[in-house]
């Protein structure tokens, strides 16, 4: 009897653990709606997320430009981003509100933070000392792998 109900609350247990969350997030279930061409396109791991490197940009020690110089520096920093978004290699970008120290955001789509120091080196802004980065890795959905294309949909006036 005593080995009976033993036996009873171990499955008890098991039986309870198997319906909590977490263990159940343990799990693997079968996504219906997985798209093994995309998940491959976008270079997705089997949870659709993936290594990015993510620059942070800051305020530089060379901010003294007169305002064509800026507007200049600022036109060639656009166009560098365009560059570099069309060759896959940066995914989003964007600029912070305000005026501090933090100036916008890279993510970039490379396999180093050798490869995106490589790419973050070939920025005017970053050149001339306005800019500076800090780079680090980053694990996140696969899918911003579309945000280029959709903004392009989505932009009424081509940047």
């Amino acid at each position: 009897m005593k080995i009976y109900l033993q036996v009873s609350i171990c499955f008890l247990v098991i039986f309870s653990l198997g319906n909590m969350p977490y263990v159940k997030s343990q799990q693997s279930e079968v996504n219906s709606a997985y798209d093994s061409i995309k998940a491959k396109k976008y270079g997705a791991d089997k949870y659709g997320m993936k290594k990015y490197v993510f620059a942070f940009l800051k305020k530089g020690p060379n901010r003294e430009l007169d305002s064509a110089k800026a507007m200049a520096l600022q036109m060639a920093h656009m166009e560098n981003i365009g560059k570099m978004a069309e060759a896959g290699k940066l995914v989003l970008a964007g600029p912070f509100f305000g005026d501090g120290d933090l100036r916008g955001i890279y993510i970039f789509n490379v396999s180093s933070i050798e490869e995106a120091e490589e790419l973050t080196n070939s920025d005017p802004a970053i050149k001339a000392g306005s800019l500076k980065m800090e780079l680090i890795e980053w694990y996140g959905s696969a899918a911003l792998m579309e945000v280029n294309e959709l903004h392009n949909i989505l932009s009424k006036v081509k940047m």
